[in-house]
């Protein structure tokens, strides 16, 4: 008893603030969720999600299940008949705030300007969509909605594009790099994204790097991943981006392990109106067209065999997606 007393005398400060370290690293750590999701910004984005038709664009309303049973809600914005069956489709993954309804003006673009089919998938814990937010929670909705698109018989599973924005290009680059996906991708095309979490952090916050990696509970390590994406890839980067610093597109590029990427800058794009700069959806055309000449002349070899017993990839989950009416 004596023994311990002496060691607590001696050392007890010490100890205090070890345990009091602990406390706030742990409180910081449960604490990053709400630093980097936003779901419920604006303020009605949990209550109300914009329907596609006050913009003329033919859609469906569709749930998902998840691997691990969350119901995400995603909506699929088509082409007429018969351009539906041909057209490229873009699986879009959004950045960390709003819903998919907030998106509805580039996915017009992407659909009107560009002929795609586009998927707008809603994260779990975003507009009507199920669930709370988490790294490894996004995953999962990529997969299924992924797997999904993968499973139709009313779109070409060969041309399918995922595309991500800002945290979405984190989701894009995990998706793709997953060995069961990793050839299912007709192309990349990521946006104004970071290339980790931490990396991120210190750039908001000077000082952060010297944080041990595992106290990150997002990490969002894309730098890492970017290597296995080896499908074609197009960069897009605003060179006015305030928030992430378009040098982390650039690193991204240059560690891309894909055969066929590019790299398209825009002077004036900011972090979120990029897309309405001047030749950005030309960009995006004219990438198309490059990777479908590249699959002509044998360059690439083409990502999804054409018979569907092939839809769903080995060993990923199955999803029961339930379809309500056209909305």
């Amino acid at each position: 008893m004596l023994t311990l007393l002496l060691l607590y005398w001696l050392y007890g400060g010490v100890v205090i603030f070890l345990l009091l370290t602990a406390a706030v690293l742990g409180a910081l750590y449960h604490y990053q969720d709400s630093l980097l999701y936003f779901p419920e910004q604006p303020l009605s984005s949990r209550l109300f999600v914009q329907n596609p038709r006050v913009l003329g664009l033919p859609c469906e309303n569709l749930y998902l299940k998840t691997q691990d049973g969350v119901r995400i809600n995603v909506v699929f914005i088509k082409q007429v008949p018969p351009l539906q069956a041909t057209a490229p489709t873009v699986l879009f993954f959004h950045g960390n705030a709003g819903n998919v309804g907030h998106r509805l003006m580039n996915a017009k673009a992407l659909h009107s300007q560009c002929g795609c089919n586009v998927l707008l998938v809603e994260y779990r814990g975003y507009g009507k969509s199920e669930g709370s937010p988490s790294e490894h929670g996004f995953q999962l909705d990529a997969q299924a909605s992924m797997d999904h698109l993968l499973s139709r018989t009313d779109i070409d599973p060969t041309q399918i594009i995922v595309f991500g924005r800002s945290l979405g290009g984190a989701v894009a680059i995990d998706l793709v790099s997953h060995p069961a996906y990793v050839q299912r991708a007709f192309a990349l095309v990521v946006e104004n994204t970071f290339v980790s979490i931490p990396a991120m952090a210190n750039t908001l916050i000077a000082g952060l790097h010297r944080l041990p990696y595992f106290c990150f509970r997002n990490k969002f390590n894309s730098l890492s991943k970017i290597p296995n994406a080896r499908v074609p890839t197009l960069f897009l980067s605003g060179m006015a981006d305030q928030l992430i610093p378009p040098k982390m597109m650039k690193m991204l590029y240059q560690s891309s392990g894909s055969s066929l990427k590019k790299l398209e800058q825009f002077e004036g794009g900011s972090h979120n109106d990029t897309w309405q700069c001047f030749g950005y959806l030309d960009a995006i055309s004219r990438f198309i067209c490059e990777v479908h000449q590249a699959h002509a002349d044998g360059i690439i070899p083409t990502p999804f065999p054409a018979d569907s017993s092939a839809s769903t990839p080995t060993g990923t989950s199955l999803l029961s997606s339930g379809r309500t009416q056209d909305i």
